[in-house]
């Protein structure tokens, strides 16, 4: 609260008053409405950039993550591919080099076998069957020589399409593995045999765990009805169905799905379906840990955005600030030069009108005086009146109270003629006595003390003689009315400089609480409009001794007393300006 009071502007305590206009001087409304507008001009474009900023990153993230989600699944499916592939060419490699007559010798079969072991790696056995289904030549760990496979699917197949890649099963051995099979010639007797092998999964498997994906991400292979044929980290057993979502239709291309598994958990799936075999590549991710990079970006736009909130609002507040109270100071000066130009005029009908009953009297009071004066030495020459004190004191009396009228009347014609601005001489006790006169008689009636501190070398100063009147009679007035009966006033002057005079006028009145003394100034405030005051006394006074080059302080305590000091030049305003 004290903080405020002190950064409080000028502006924020006025009131607007009554009538019609009343909102054009409530300068705290007007200060809201300007912070609101500039308010809403200034940030709601922000936030509209900052939201759309954000909307651009995110939608680019999402799709940066759909994109390096589909290039891995590609990858992995063409390394799938690879693999089988190369171990059937080998198969069709020994056909064709080695002969089905080389290949059916056990021990030249047995190397074969070691050396598909040692270059590939994963073959677990090999066997050649005839066309009939019957296998006629085998090396491995199992006694399968003779057994006879055609009733069963897979040589249907790889008879008919020539290669044939089977799905991952335990069968007898309990273990999972997988059968490649390649149909092939025997060029000698143009015979068609199919070189069969087993393979295990270690080194197949080995391929997908072995890929880099960020943020728990998994990748695995399915088959075409959905059973997990390479181990998973989090989606299903091995052999059993995955429990993501259905497999979709067969494509060429890669694609990329956004699902939710039973849990409500998001991930972004792509799938991959590898040619000539009846694997699925499947790659899972977590939408969540491919978007933790957005809620980074977001906490840094949210920092961005406040700071910059913050930093408007400030320029805002201080430019709505500055602008209505410059609004506020040009409203108020623009009062006070109106108000001081309709006193002006109206001192200046009062002059017009003080000079012509001046006129008007000084004529009777003029035929008094001689008519007064003729009686006086009629009644000095007659005897039978020259002792009569009671008659001659009457009519000294007359003479006396024309001589007084006259007096009032020269003041009145001097006060007339001061209305007009003109620079002259000035000893300020002969200026504080006419003031005085005006008011000495309230003084009396009210038994107010006047004190005058005038020094007799206080020198002569340049000035405008009817401001200074309006300027001490205003203050005289004022102290008047914050005294009660019986008062004391201090009316004081002193030279400063050679260039500046100070001027105090003290009361030991009501005294001015600390929250108006910035406010006293101002046109139309005043701590007694109950009992008449209008609240324009001291800003005339004011405005009047800035037009004469000075400046005006007060000091106040309430309870105690009011001192108003007035600066002036010496030498005249004009001079003082130049200076």
């Amino acid at each position: 609260m004290k903080l405020f009071e002190k950064i409080k502007p000028q502006f924020w305590e006025t009131d607007p008053g009554t009538g019609p206009a009343k909102s054009l001087f409530d300068y705290r409304r007007i200060w809201r409405k300007a912070v609101v507008v500039l308010a809403l001009v200034a940030l709601v474009p922000l936030c509209v950039l900052a939201s759309i900023d954000y909307s651009v990153t995110r939608h680019s993230l999402e799709f940066e993550n759909l994109l390096r989600t589909s290039r891995t699944t590609s990858n992995a499916r063409r390394t799938v591919a690879y693999f089988l592939e190369e171990r059937t060419k080998a198969l069709q490699f020994l056909a064709e080099h080695q002969g089905i007559a080389n290949l059916m010798n056990p021990a030249n079969f047995a190397h074969v076998l070691q050396s598909l072991k040692s270059s590939f790696g994963g073959f677990v056995d090999i066997g050649i069957i005839d066309s009939r289904g019957r296998q006629v030549a085998y090396n491995g760990p199992h006694d399968l020589l003779g057994l006879d496979y055609s009733r069963q699917e897979w040589f249907e197949n790889t008879m008919t399409q020539g290669t044939y890649i089977s799905k991952v099963f335990l069968g007898f051995r309990d273990e999972p593995h997988l059968v490649v099979a390649r149909k092939v010639y025997d060029a000698k007797t143009d015979e068609v045999f199919i070189l069969r092998a087993t393979l295990d999964t270690g080194q197949f498997n080995d391929m997908l765990t072995s890929l880099d994906l960020p943020g728990g991400g998994d990748a695995f292979l399915v088959d075409r009805d959905g059973i997990i044929q390479t181990p998973s980290k989090s989606h299903g057993d091995l052999l059993h169905e995955v429990n993501l979502l259905n497999i979709p239709e067969y494509s060429e291309k890669t694609s990329v799905r956004q699902t939710k598994d039973m849990d409500g958990t998001e991930y972004t799936v792509g799938y991959a379906y590898v040619r000539g075999t009846p694997f699925i590549v499947m790659v899972v991710k977590e939408t969540a840990e491919l978007m933790k990079p957005l809620q980074a970006i977001r906490m840094e736009l949210l920092w961005m955005l406040t700071l910059c909130i913050a930093a408007i609002l400030v320029v805002i507040v201080w430019v709505a600030t500055y602008m209505v109270d410059k609004i506020y100071i040009a409203d108020q000066t623009r009062a006070r030069t109106l108000h001081r130009m309709e006193h002006t005029n109206r001192m200046a009908s009062i002059g017009r009108l003080a000079a012509g009953v001046a006129h008007e009297i000084n004529n009777p009071l003029a035929i008094i005086n001689e008519k007064a004066g003729l009686i006086s030495d009629l009644f000095t020459y007659r005897k039978e009146y020259v002792h009569d004190e009671r008659l001659m004191a009457n009519i000294r009396s007359i003479i006396d109270s024309v001589a007084r009228c006259g007096r009032i009347t020269k003041r009145l014609l001097s006060f007339a003629r001061h209305i007009d601005v003109e620079m002259a001489s000035i000893v300020f006790k002969d200026l504080a006595d006419e003031v005085m006169d005006f008011l000495r008689k309230e003084a009396e009636y009210r038994s107010i003390s006047i004190t005058l501190d005038i020094p007799d070398d206080l020198p002569e100063f340049v000035s405008d003689r009817g401001k200074l009147q309006q300027i001490f009679l205003n203050l005289i007035n004022n102290a008047f009315q914050a005294m009660n009966d019986g008062g004391d006033l201090y009316i004081a002057a002193r030279a400063i400089t050679e260039d500046r005079m100070v001027f105090t006028v003290e009361d030991d009145g009501c005294g001015i609480p600390e929250g108006d003394i910035k406010r006293i100034f101002d046109p139309f405030f005043s701590t007694k409009k109950k009992v008449g005051g209008t609240g324009l006394g001291l800003s005339i006074t004011y405005g009047l001794v800035q037009e004469l080059g000075g400046n005006m302080a007060v000091e106040s305590e309430v309870g105690k007393g009011t001192i108003f000091t007035i600066t002036l030049p010496t030498k005249g305003f004009e001079k003082a300006d130049k200076k």
